[in-house]
């Protein structure tokens, strides 16, 4: 069973390892997080804006410390675990939020180069770190439990068709991981959940050579609007706390009402609209595959349904 502290200094005691937190999203958390735990704000070049992050949490009077590590590196990643354990605390939490996209490409000119940089960022770096936190979280390790948010994206579910398909096939991965380490786990008091976040206005888009792509597609989400890093960080300290004690193997949108994909496709199975009968004569397979209780892509025509998928939560 988790064990929640209620006082602030007692709760300052459990440590929050947020990756790539020297800004956008990662800084949101972590400023955010400062308040119920201490924080090793990790970054893996840009020491002096993890500088600002810990400077602006210490300010406020939260504990924090910047600890410079590539999550694609075992090495960095277990020095990550024991620097954040030996200066603040025991490891109760932990946010997998390092990503890169490896830039806009279609899937022609992909270079191998940039696959095993993506992948090894964004997959292998969640589940090193993820790894760390179990074996110091999981009761069946002597721990007292814990909790791991990842984070995702909309793009694992869109494809991100003619700009990153590399990039939404390592997010589909984090899906896929999160819903398998939740059920590994949940006997062992942590909880894994992920958010999904949407368009959302951080460096990431200039970054990644589109600087206007925020004005772009903003008029294609329902809320006509990008949301913002301490958007996407109240809902990962939601997955963390105890309001979400019932809460594991959940993938949580944050999108602004873009429910493109899953939860059309799901809707059009299970209701009864003018798809239904279509979808139910192609869905068999889909059918089987619940029953069978594994995740696979239902390939199927197009305009019928974008893509069949069962998540177990």
């Amino acid at each position: 069973m988790l064990n929640y502290p209620e006082d602030k200094a007692e709760h300052l005691m459990d440590t929050l390892i947020v990756t790539g937190a020297s800004r956008s999203i990662g800084a949101a958390v972590a400023r955010l997080a400062a308040k119920q735990y201490s924080i090793a704000v990790n970054y893996a070049r840009d020491e002096a804006a993890a500088a600002e992050v810990v400077r602006q949490i210490t300010a406020t009077g939260g504990r924090a410390v910047a600890i410079q590590a590539d999550v694609s590196v075992e090495e960095d990643v277990m020095r990550l675990f024991m620097e954040a354990e030996k200066q603040l605390g025991p490891v109760r939490a932990l946010v997998n939020n390092a990503g890169i996209t490896g830039g806009f490409s279609r899937a022609e000119a992909i270079t191998s180069e940039t696959l095993v940089r993506v992948f090894a960022v964004n997959v292998n770096g969640t589940i090193l770190c993820s790894r760390e936190a179990v074996r110091r979280m999981s009761t069946r390790n002597g721990g007292s439990g814990g909790t791991i948010v990842n984070v995702s994206s909309r793009a694992s579910e869109i494809g991100g068709a003619g700009e990153w398909v590399h990039y939404a096939a390592s997010k589909g991965a984090i899906d896929s991981f999160t819903i398998g380490l939740a059920r590994e786990v949940v006997t062992e008091g942590i909880r894994v959940n992920a958010v999904s976040p949407g368009l959302i206005s951080t460096e990431l888009h200039a970054a990644a050579g589109a600087p206007d792509r925020l004005e772009r597609m903003a008029p294609m989400i329902p809320m006509k609007r990008a949301g913002t890093a301490e958007e996407v960080a109240k809902g990962i300290m939601w997955l963390l706390s105890p309001a979400a004690a019932y809460v594991t193997g959940v993938i949580l949108p944050i999108s602004g009402g873009d429910s493109r994909s899953r939860n059309r496709s799901i809707m059009n199975w299970t209701t009864g609209n003018s798809s239904r009968s279509r979808a139910e004569s192609l869905d068999r397979d889909a059918l089987r595959l619940r029953r069978m209780d594994e995740i696979r892509p239902c390939i199927v025509p197009a305009g019928d349904l974008d893509q069949v998928k069962e998540f177990s939560r």
